[in-house]
């Protein structure tokens, strides 16, 4: 259970970050905002490893930096602008399900009925608590969040496949973060000039939005990659609209109704099926149920690895 606890750290930061982003955060400048999220969070992270990436992990760190980091960041910014909140966030909570998918093809990690179950109920549950059936709905939006939904699916399924023992959990969380911010600096500055002006509010913001729900939420998604199954991570994930919801009702002051109730009751139930059973869980010696990486491991060494 640690681990799920841990790794629901991340969908709640994320959950919040919404809100944070929505209020205080400059409207108008989705690449430099997305830079400035992941830059300081990732060089915040390599301040504490203080390891190089080696050998294959240069473009292990690139490609999953540009898709976890970089294009992720972008789409759901374009999204959150062409769509409800409730409409993007219930494109996003399909997410369980194709990470199931990707991870039956690259990991072979079979889903099992109670995966499904608690993806279908959970995706039932956020449906009922958000779907708000408004007509008019942008086509380039849902497009958007389709493609952020999908990107951050394989993205997160092939940090699995190349992650190993061998590899440290807080680096290359690490080094995603800042290639994925080094490839949206040069970008920003292009598309959208200069940096903008930020006011105090604003760099508060930032801090909770880099150290909170950048660094720390992606160190833990991680870790739960590496420990859990990854259909018990998706479903975990649905915490995110949750808080999204919940936080709403007590900021903003808005009325949870029953139907939106009753949808966080079965949210929550679809993460309670899709967590690990006790012949699933696994300690730290032990090996994992799936073990692709061990199958293949990589050759090179990381820094600082004393093994």
């Amino acid at each position: 259970m640690r681990w799920v606890a841990l790794t629901a750290v991340a969908p709640v930061a994320w959950g919040a970050n919404y809100y944070v982003t929505h209020e205080f955060l400059p409207p108008d400048s989705p690449l430099y905002g997305a830079a400035l999220r992941a830059l300081p969070a990732g060089l915040v992270l390599l301040g504490l490893c203080r390891k190089r990436p080696r050998g294959a992990w240069w473009w292990r760190s690139a490609v999953l930096g540009l898709l976890n980091v970089s294009v992720f960041f972008v789409l759901v910014y374009a999204a959150s602008q062409l769509l409800p909140t409730s409409i993007a966030s219930t494109v996003m909570a399909v997410s369980p399900l194709a990470m199931m998918l990707i991870a039956w093809a690259l990991l072979s990690e079979r889903p099992g009925r109670a995966h499904l179950a608690g993806a279908a109920i959970g995706l039932g549950g956020v449906c009922l608590m958000l779907f708000t059936g408004a007509g008019g709905v942008s086509v380039p939006g849902v497009l958007a969040s389709a493609a952020a939904m999908l990107v951050s699916a394989f993205g997160h399924i092939l940090t699995k496949r190349w992650n190993d023992t061998r590899t440290d959990v807080l680096a290359s969380t690490a080094w995603q973060l800042t290639a994925g911010g080094l490839f949206l600096l040069p970008v920003a500055a292009v598309v959208e000039g200069p940096p903008p002006a930020l006011s105090p509010s604003a760099l508060l913001a930032f801090g909770y939005v880099t150290l909170v729900a950048t660094a720390l939420a992606f160190a833990a998604w991680f870790t739960g990659l590496r420990h859990l199954p990854s259909g018990t991570v998706g479903l975990i994930g649905l915490l995110n609209p949750v808080t999204g919801v919940l936080l709403g009702t007590v900021v903003a002051g808005e009325v949870l109704t029953v139907r939106q109730l009753c949808g966080l009751a079965l949210v929550l139930t679809g993460v309670v099926l899709g967590r690990p059973t006790r012949a699933g869980r696994r300690g730290p010696g032990r090996t994992p149920p799936h073990p692709v990486s061990d199958e293949r491991p990589v050759q090179e060494s990381v820094a600082g690895d004393p093994r």
